[in-house]
């Protein structure tokens, strides 16, 4: 069913009123205060605005100087105008099509011719304009008290790289870097983050202290589930290392619904962890290498399994950064990569504006075209920010 659209003044409004009564003939007035209603919205063809500058040069008839006309202050560099800018980076920002998907669609909807070579140059003027605005949200992300970061693979030139993602509730920060090591998740979260981290079991990530680091029980659920694949004891621990997961979850959601008080939630979750840990060293001693390597490492760690428990806004799961990391893995399979490293600014700005200004409900067109309306100079760095709008 379509929902029932506002019709601005400017729209058309076709009244129908019967005229006569259908059945004696007599003559009908009045008004009918809740007619019925019927709409039909159709898109006009789209043609592009060209504005001409002609510079004209004249020859001073009396001494023979050459007089050339001055360009205007108004007028803007390059061919292409803010909105035009904006759309380009929509469609291959937000939606991620490919640069000659983007030069068709720019073609057939708008009516606008542009080259390859013009998507690329409108891309690296967005990604500058961003430049920022994007570092002042990365400062501000690694500020937060709570931060969701993943990453995962992404080709730069025919190399491997990593897009990193760090998501908090207001606004996700996305980096491409060389690495997936230490030093790149240090620079993604700040070395001197004092938040909590969650994240998954990955070597990377152990530089952080434990009461700063959330493992995500997602992760943790299909480790067990792979004991249960290996028979014996494994099966037998993993089957009941499952069970508190589904104990674990069940708890959590019930506090999130507001059925449970956070004090009865952290009781009830004090039992399940001293289930969890018993099982973990019992499955330290299991009859498979694997298992029996696992469960040491995790026992290890045993403080950031529950770093949920006690700190308020923190979450069992990663969800928070491998929701918005989902899109750039649909990105990254459509295009196969970057081919420059100008290409890559692009997509982890580009990425870090439009996933951010959608979890503050922002109109990503419109900031996109506010970007374009600084002239290709950088924009304000508070502009991402939150309350910022």
């Amino acid at each position: 069913m379509l929902t029932s659209l506002q019709i601005p003044e400017e729209d058309w409004i076709q009244t129908l009123r019967p005229e006569c009564c259908q059945q004696c003939g007599g003559l009908l007035l009045g008004y009918d205060p809740a007619p019925a209603r019927h709409q039909v919205s159709e898109i006009p063809r789209s043609a592009p605005q060209v504005t001409e500058y002609r510079r004209h040069t004249l020859n001073c008839p009396a001494c023979g100087f050459v007089n050339c006309a001055e360009w205007p202050q108004e007028m803007r560099k390059g061919s292409f105008g803010p909105r035009a800018r904006a759309i380009v980076a929509f469609l291959t920002g937000r939606l991620g099509l490919s640069q000659r998907d983007a030069v068709e669609v720019l073609q057939t909807v708008h009516g606008l011719k542009v080259s390859l070579g013009s998507i690329s140059a409108i891309q690296r003027q967005v990604s500058l304009a961003l430049e920022q605005a994007v570092q002042a949200a990365q400062a501000y992300v690694q500020r937060q008290p709570v931060n969701c970061v993943d990453e995962t693979t992404w080709p730069e030139s025919g190399a491997q790289h990593w897009l990193w993602v760090n998501a908090t509730e207001k606004a996700t920060i996305f980096k491409l870097l060389a690495g997936r090591g230490q030093s790149e998740a240090r620079q993604v979260i700040g070395s001197d983050y004092a938040g909590i981290a969650t994240t998954d079991r990955f070597g990377a990530y152990n530089w952080l202290g434990h009461r700063r680091r959330q493992v995500c029980w997602a992760h943790l659920k299909r480790d067990f589930q792979c004991f249960t694949e290996r028979g014996g004891g494994s099966e037998k621990i993993g089957e009941q290392l499952l069970d508190q997961v589904g104990e674990i979850f069940s708890i959590w959601h019930q506090m999130s619904d507001g059925l449970l008080a956070r004090p009865e939630f952290v009781r009830a979750m004090k039992s399940v962890q001293g289930r969890v840990g018993a099982l973990l060293r019992e499955g330290a001693a299991s009859d498979h290498p694997k298992t029996q390597r696992t469960c040491p490492n995790l026992l290890g760690v045993e403080t950031t399994l529950w770093s949920f428990v006690e700190g308020p806004g923190v979450e069992p799961t990663n969800n928070g950064a491998e929701r918005p990391l989902r899109r750039a893995v649909l990105r990254r399979r459509k295009s196969l990569g970057t081919k420059s490293a100008s290409g890559s600014r692009f997509v982890e700005r580009v990425l870090t504006v439009v996933t951010t200004l959608r979890q503050q409900g922002r109109e990503v067109l419109d900031y996109l075209t506010a970007t374009g309306e600084a002239a290709g100079v950088i924009i304000g760095p508070d502009w991402l920010l939150p309350d910022s709008s």
